[in-house]
């Protein structure tokens, strides 16, 4: 998305100007730039994604439009409304992907959502806090004393893991596998090839684990977020045990990688700004302001998941035939001029701030209380424990990771720190 689209004919018809297929697939360091020079051509414009295909595609980049996409009944996220091509391939590569609530409409996705709503609720999480805490705490207290390493794998990357994990009743031990089955099962659906048998190889995996675990619940209850699951399925008669399967991993996926690209992508925005830095630093009471900033100006979700037209209509002022993939460009509507005031300012203190990264309407992210607590103790801690942190290379030089047009996050961020305080409460 760095690179400038260039216009070219339209595929589909003939005679539009299309976006490159470029524009979603290479997030490159800056896609802000790239966002900004189509919105003020349009809202709405024709673009070649899936690249070559023969269907036709649109990407949405003003914030209107976006917060209508989300909501609009006529655009579906079922995988019946995408073309056959694209729903018999993500069907044969991951039919576990293909349970979710994210490939749902209400009402079948008000029922799926069940599953899940209970989880995030507000009791819960406060009984998560402390474990939380003590998470965050034990991560910060293996860096080294003195030296360089990588903030993503010492602590962004491990903390949500660790915290799914918890909240889930599943073995950290099995951490690996969990980040390389949500490596392959985010990378964008509809593949051939060896991504498409990679992707099936997972699947089978994680079908395999997550029905172990499911008839270890049964066997043993417990009192974890999985034997709830269970228990609610069981009662309720009202989801199949592939739904759980498909719902556990969806949790698995949605509660790591997203938390850990808030987490290093506002560590990145705050040594890219550090009179922001100080100020944080200063004033602690700002972080959930902070926190809203980090997911707005360099979010975590640079598009959001599949979305299809079921029947034609108009978007943003451009005609949009039914059958369309339709792609909400969450990262432009962040940076839209006609909502946010000075939109490529990072500003800590700003509010209103009405960003859509956690989507609106129906499939508003289920676990955005999740994701917040977990920011608000993890930047909270680290900048109070380790007040020396900086950036071993400019920040700004830092590559972004390439495997999906739906998630944005860095591939290494290189720190540098001296000493930690103590725990609080420790001498």
């Amino acid at each position: 998305m760095s690179v400038r689209p260039e216009e070219s004919r339209c595929p589909f018809s003939g005679d539009e100007p299309v976006v490159p297929a470029q524009y979603v697939t290479s997030p490159g360091v800056d896609p802000h730039a790239a966002a900004a020079r189509l919105r003020e051509r349009g809202p709405v414009h024709p673009i070649d994604f899936p690249a070559g295909s023969a269907d036709h595609a649109y990407v949405v980049v003003d914030h209107a439009s976006v917060m209508r996409g989300f909501g609009d009944p006529d655009i579906s996220k079922t995988l019946e409304a995408a073309p056959a091509w694209f729903r018999e391939q993500t069907v044969r590569s991951s039919s576990v992907l293909a349970s979710n609530m994210l490939l749902a409409d209400p009402p079948e996705h008000t029922r799926l959502r069940k599953l899940v709503s209970r989880a995030f609720l507000p009791r819960r999480m406060e009984l998560l806090r402390p474990r939380v805490q003590e998470i965050t705490d034990d991560l910060i207290d293996a860096f080294p004393e003195t030296g360089e390493f990588d903030l993503l794998e010492a602590f962004a990357l491990p903390l949500p893991m660790m915290v799914i994990c918890a909240f889930l009743g599943v073995p950290y031990a099995d951490r690996d596998r969990f980040i390389d089955w949500g490596r392959v099962l985010s990378q964008d659906p509809g593949q051939e090839g060896e991504a498409a048998l990679e992707r099936k190889r997972v699947n089978d995996q994680v079908e395999e684990y997550f029905t172990d675990v499911l008839a270890q619940r049964r066997a043993r209850p417990r009192e974890d977020l999985l034997g709830d699951l269970v228990r609610a399925a069981d009662e309720d008669d009202m989801f199949t045990d592939e739904e759980l399967v498909s719902t556990a991993i969806f949790l698995v996926i949605a509660g790591h990688k997203t938390t850990a690209n808030l987490v290093g992508n506002g560590v990145w925005s705050l040594l890219r700004h550090p009179e922001q830095l100080e100020l944080l630093r200063a004033n602690p009471e700002l972080t959930d302001s902070a926190i809203e900033e980090f997911l707005r100006y360099e979010g975590s979700v640079d598009r959001g998941t599949l979305r299809t037209t079921a029947r034609d209509l108009t978007l943003g002022g451009q005609a949009v035939p039914e059958g369309s993939f339709v792609h909400l460009s969450v990262s432009a509507a962040n940076r839209d001029p006609a909502v946010f005031d000075d939109p490529d300012r990072f500003d800590i203190t700003r509010s209103p701030n009405r960003h859509m990264t956690f989507g609106h309407g129906p499939h508003f992210c289920a676990g955005a209380p999740l994701a917040r607590l977990e920011g608000r103790i993890a930047f909270e801690t680290l900048l109070r424990r380790v007040p020396d942190l900086a950036c071993t290379v400019p920040p700004e030089t830092l590559p972004w990771v390439a495997d999906s047009s739906i998630s944005r996050g860095l591939e290494r961020l290189p720190v540098r720190i001296v000493g930690k305080r103590p725990r609080a409460g420790t001498a």
